[in-house]
């Protein structure tokens, strides 16, 4: 403190510039403490930067309404949702969508009038987005820009020029027709960092009086200023800047010229560095201070312009460590902890005459009017920079800039995945393992390349090659070529996966790896994409190349289409869903349930004369059920990080992965259509006839086996399905699996010899075997060898041995919490209180657990619900898990 005090003063003397350099807090605390620390140093400058930068559709707002900040949407709102390249079911803008988007998405409505949004996507990789689109098209980065201006001009009625491939020149024209015919229920994103493409998003919504479009109370989650950062990189390196102080940025790690300002940073005469860990820039600043993790810390975060929320401690600091906030208020000679400047700031400023203990009991307070000082965010920008943070005068003007926008050469997108984001928490094994929803692969980034163009580069293995050139190893891992990928003089060697979807001429490559300071040595994967991230534009002319080698993938899904199994994921267009047609049986087309031959007549697979077990009384006490809706469920995996907290869930690295020894007790399946729809798989496969020829199975199934080059996505989540004719009990020697009165499968560990008969009868195939102990043992440090791993595991959940069979219990530890809560509070359980891990963490509500034995349960009425039916059903197993058929909005007028 002595000496960060001693140089502030020294270097204000001196006349060079101190930067307080941040991640958006979005804090209106520390907003004016900041404000209070630069009263005191007059020297001192406070640009926030955010690695992924929101930077053009900030200055877009910013130009239109008067203050930073992005534009709030409510997909729920709307009946037409068009996107250009903004995969806001993902990390776009900070993320948080996936709930207002999944309600609009269930159909709603009288029989005959149901009614869901409709949502257009165009983007070049093939994104969470996108997968869940009714329509996709694929297109190059540059041909987003001029499809942006055309649909702007047709909306608005302006001649906008421009060239477009035919078919997206179509699809520019049918989105604007929708659009305008939905009026206020229409909306239009895009994640194009372009401030001319902002501003027409922010045009094309006002135009329409979108009602799914908030300026009134926008996101503050985002806050970072290119130019700024642009010039306070150039202050840094002609020596105007003689200190930074950073907090929540890794910026050696994340800059595109990370390894030059790391030799900036070494030469200043200050370097502060609050950190969790030693990364890349904590090992080249002068002073490391450490930092608690926000789960220690008090806060504040005003995320949503008025909606306030308290951060509170949930456990004391493990460590000797100081919040950033705390230290300011040091320096700035402040004796007070940050809880009482925090409080005392709410209480004069914020909470409008209501107590301060309500707001930390409740967690958030709804204000009105501004509640943080104006902050300059971006006070370095010098007077010639202002060209480029301006956006264009009006909207016309920036649409004819568009609307002409060319390139030649390889369009590479940086993006951020769903599981790793910016890299942040590229130390946390269940990230790490967590399966990419769109390519199923863990443990690694790629480049992603559509198979045409891997073709012509060299960059395909084909499946029919051997030895090393084959895509699969004997063992099933997925292998893959490399490619070399040059910037500029920049390159990099990077393995290569063939992704269906991918716009030709374009290729991607996420943000996140690469890390290797305060890393353990286990996780540090992938290459480091922000070498690539020149101008804090995330798409970059690059030049592709073939390199020597084969990369070896953990994928946890090899096979990627339905091959026309259309009963494993049920699907129909909103059309067909709202005529309700009945077949000969009774059932609705869209449903068709299975039938059986008993006696030389058909009989309902799920009629109890078709089944070999005799059923017990089930309607005494509870019996659970969880019903997931296709509809809503967007694939993020939320659900599948949430049930390896909840149930101690081990990681096995990535060669376990490899030879397909995950532990996922729960997994979300990703299909791609072989055809344009899965409905033209289903006819495809219906037009199989004879063995050979274009028609004939051989040929026939094998091409089933390829996805599209733009194929239609689905996503299935599939886990112990729980069910009441289990034919795992059946086979078990010694009756370590059995089921329960509450319709729960169950495990006795200490009885399972580990025989996997279980396994081989599951035709869900959803059973783990414990091929190894992995909790302390050296092989797997996945933080579960030492005390400080140990303290996330779940006490409720015993940690499973080596030899023994698991999978999802339905949290059970869970269900018979809330039964002896409701016991000792002496009262009924309400609908709603019992939850599993994965249901209590679904953001967009796809998935819904409770007790059928409770007829006005919400899944009670899911169970018996129209679009209701159990994977497999024709096999008799009786399942616990009911999904709902997924309805698509196809309707192109």
């Amino acid at each position: 403190d002595r000496e960060v005090g001693a140089k502030l003063q020294a270097l204000q003397s001196s006349g060079k510039d101190v930067v307080l350099l941040t991640q958006t807090f979005a804090s209106p605390t520390t907003s004016k403490l900041i404000e209070e620390f630069k009263q005191k140093y007059t020297h001192v400058k406070h640009v926030t930067y955010d690695a992924i930068s929101s930077s053009a559709a900030l200055d877009a707002f910013e130009a239109k309404y008067g203050e930073r900040a992005l534009a709030d949407y409510d997909f729920e709102k709307a009946e037409v949702i068009v996107s250009i390249g903004a995969d806001f079911l993902g990390d776009w803008q900070g993320g948080g969508y996936d709930t207002g988007y999944a309600k609009g998405r269930v159909p709603k409505g009288s029989h005959g009038h149901a009614k869901m949004s409709r949502h257009i996507h165009f983007e070049s990789n093939m994104s969470l987005t996108g997968a869940n689109a009714d329509k996709r098209v694929a297109l190059k980065p540059s041909e987003q820009r001029v499809a942006l201006a055309k649909l702007y001009g047709a909306i608005t009625g302006s001649s906008i020029s421009g060239n477009l491939p035919e078919g997206v020149d179509a699809a520019i024209t049918t989105a604007a027709t929708q659009l305008k015919k939905a009026g206020s229920k229409g909306v239009i994103v895009s994640g194009i960092n372009d401030v001319d493409a902002q501003t027409l998003v922010l045009a094309i919504n006002e135009a329409l009086a979108s009602e799914a479009f908030d300026t009134d109370a926008p996101k503050l989650v985002r806050q970072g200023s290119d130019a700024a950062m642009k010039q306070f990189l150039t202050d840094v390196a002609s020596g105007k800047v003689g200190g930074v102080i950073m907090a929540g940025v890794n910026p050696v790690y994340s800059l595109p010229n990370g390894a030059e300002f790391a030799e900036q940073l070494a030469g200043l005469a200050l370097s502060v560095d609050f950190t969790m860990k030693e990364d890349e820039t904590a090992l080249v600043s002068q002073y490391i201070a450490a930092a608690p993790h926000y789960l220690e810390s008090w806060g504040d975060v005003e995320m949503k312009k008025g909606h306030l929320s308290v951060m509170q401690p949930t456990i004391r600091p493990l460590f000797d460590t100081r919040q950033f906030q705390d230290a300011l208020l040091k320096w700035t000679g402040n004796d007070k902890s940050y809880y009482e400047y925090l409080k005392e700031n709410w209480e004069a400023s914020v909470l409008n005459g209501e107590k301060w203990n309500k707001a930390v009991q409740d967690g958030f307070f709804v204000a009105t009017g501004d509640v943080a000082p104006t902050e300059d965010a971006a006070p370095v920008v010098e007077e010639g920079d202002a060209a480029e943070a301006a956006p264009a005068s009006n909207a016309a003007s920036a649409a004819q800039k568009l609307a002409r926008a060319t390139a030649s050469g390889i369009e590479m997108t940086l993006y951020p995945k769903t599981g790793m984001g910016d890299g942040q928490q590229a130390n946390n094994p269940w990230l790490q393992e967590f399966a990419d929803p769109i390519t199923r692969i863990t443990w690694d980034n790629y480049l992603t390349v559509s198979e045409a163009d891997a073709k012509e580069w060299g960059l395909f293995l084909d499946r029919s090659s051997f030895f090393v050139t084959r895509r699969n190893d004997a063992n099933g891992g997925l292998n893959g070529k490399y490619a070399t990928v040059t910037l500029n003089g920049k390159s990099v060697t990077v393995p290569v996966i063939v992704q269906p979807g991918q716009a030709q001429g374009t290729v991607g490559l996420s943000f996140g790896y690469g890390k290797k300071a305060g890393m353990k040595e286990e996780m540090q994967t992938g290459v480091n994409a922000y070498p690539f991230y020149e101008d804090f534009n995330d798409v970059q002319i690059v030049e592709v190349s073939e390199a020597p080698g084969i990369h070896e993938f953990a994928a946890l899904q090899l096979q990627n289409t339905l091959m026309g199994r259309g009963d494993i994921v049920k699907e129909t267009t909103l059309e067909i869903f709202n005529t309700r047609d009945r077949d000969l049986y009774g059932n609705f087309v869209f449903n068709e349930k299975p039938h059986v031959s008993k006696d030389h007549e058909m009989i309902a697979a799920s009629s109890p004369e078709a089944d070999l077990w005799d059923s017990f009384d089930r309607s005494i006490g509870h019996h659970f059920n969880l019903s997931i809706d296709l509809n809503a469920c967007t694939g993020c995996g939320a659900c599948v990080v949430a049930c390896h907290s909840e149930n101690n869930v081990p990681v096995v690295g990535k060669e376990e992965v490899r030879k397909s020894r995950d532990m996922h007790w729960l997994r979300i399946d990703r299909y791609y259509s072989s055809n344009d729809t899965f409905e033209g798989d289903d006819q495809f496969k219906e037009d199989i006839s004879g063995l050979t020829g274009d028609t004939g199975s051989l040929q026939g199934f094998g091409s089933l086996e390829d996805p599209s080059a733009n194929p239609q996505v689905v996503f299935q989540p599939v886990m112990c399905q729980h069910c009441n004719h289990a034919p795992c009990e059946t086979v078990c020697p010694v009756a370590a699996t059995s089921h329960g009165r509450q319709g729960q499968n169950h495990m006795a560990y200490n009885r399972c010899v580990g025989t996997r008969y279980c396994a081989n009868n599951c035709p869900y195939k959803v059973r783990r075997f414990n091929w190894f102990l992995y909790a302390e043992n050296d092989e797997f440090d996945y933080n579960m060898n030492n005390d400080l791993g140990r303290m996330v595991l779940n006490p409720d959940v015993v940690v499973r041995s080596r030899g023994v069979m698991e999978k999802c219990s339905m949290c059970i530890q869970m269900t018979q919490k809330t039964i002896l809560d409701a016991k000792r509070e002496g009262r009924e359980i309400k609908d709603g209180e019992f939850q599993t891990a994965c249901s209590a963490a679904c953001g967009s509500g796809a998935m819904v657990f409770g007790d059928v034995n409770d007829e006005k349960s919400k899944v009670a009425k899911l169970k018996e619900d129209d679009r209701a039916y159990h994977l497999l059903e024709h096999v008799g197993t009786k399942p616990n898990v009911v999904y709902q058929v997924k309805v698509r909005n196809t309707k192109e007028a």
